[in-house]
């Protein structure tokens, strides 16, 4: 059994930004496979409001992700703590694709409206604001 949270609170915002990475799954509608990547720095999500998050993909991603979401939207973040005690949170929900601009003016609406703060990051190849539709963690038995 799991547990499932109404929206990202303070409390889980403050989790999720002490983590040291995340991951970030998509699938296309039909037949090929699932893309399962890990993603970082941490610096590079940020909680935008209680039911969105965006994260900038670096130089290095493939561009799976960003077919997969143009082709049906489908998503799911997830972060692990490795240190401090276990906790696994899934981000299940849809996410939108916003290419970055090449130069001032921003090329897509709504870019330009969501910084993400933080150390200067490599240059970006995109940037994919998920709605979270549903936000989990599995119950953890301890014996």
């Amino acid at each position: 059994m799991s547990k499932v949270f109404a929206e990202i609170d303070d409390k889980l915002a403050s989790w999720i930004r002490g983590q040291q990475m995340f991951f970030v799954a998509t699938a296309p509608e039909v037949g090929g496979h699932i893309n399962l990547s890990p993603k970082g720095p941490i610096e590079s999500l940020q909680v935008l409001d209680p039911h969105t998050i965006a994260y900038l993909d670096l130089i290095g991603s493939g561009a799976e992700t960003v077919a997969h979401l143009r082709q049906n939207g489908r998503i799911c973040v997830m972060l692990c703590a490795f240190q401090g005690p276990p906790r696994i949170l899934r981000m299940h929900g849809r996410g939108t694709v916003l290419a970055p601009a090449v130069s001032a003016p921003c090329a897509e609406p709504g870019l330009s409206a969501v910084a993400v703060p933080g150390p200067e990051l490599p240059a970006a190849t995109a940037m994919t604001m998920p709605a979270a539709v549903r936000l989990s963690t599995p119950t953890v038995s301890r014996s």
